[in-house]
């Protein structure tokens, strides 16, 4: 575990709660249109953590749905306000990706990569100098 400060966040409500301790692999912005449609914006921004410690509070509610690549994952929600909070995977439980969007200090949140740009929109911008891919790195 890092001496850093853990990352925590929730819903708009509070009945969910989330603190990850530990580094994210991650911090990246995704045009790809399942997460235009999710976060009903031009994309979703998130933060990748594996291996990590986390502490879930509060009972959100999951909606499981298989992505573009055929990875099924679960979005995590608040049933009171909605807020998505996290993702999670079944077939990947090390992995636990936070919505940029529900952190507590959501400055902490610095993306160097911008994925599935190929379905991006002219009216949605991500930050200057975040490397770019047409689809999934790698």
């Amino acid at each position: 575990m890092s001496g850093q400060k853990p990352f925590t966040g929730g819903c708009a409500c509070g009945a969910v709660r989330y603190a990850v301790a530990g580094e994210p692999l991650m911090m990246n912005d995704c045009q790809c249109r399942h997460c235009q449609h999710r976060s009903g914006t031009g994309h979703g921004s998130y933060l990748t953590f594996k291996d990590a410690t986390v502490t879930v509070s509060g009972q959100a509610a999951i909606w499981h749905v298989t992505g573009d690549l055929g990875t099924v994952k679960g979005h995590n929600f608040c049933p009171t306000c909605g807020t998505p909070t996290h993702l999670t995977f079944p077939a990947m439980p090390e992995i636990f990706i936070v919505h940029a969007g529900s952190l507590d200090e959501p400055e902490r949140y610095q993306p160097t990569v911008a994925m599935f740009a190929a379905s991006g929109h002219a009216w949605d911008t991500v930050a200057p100098g975040v490397t770019r891919f047409e689809g999934m790195p790698g």
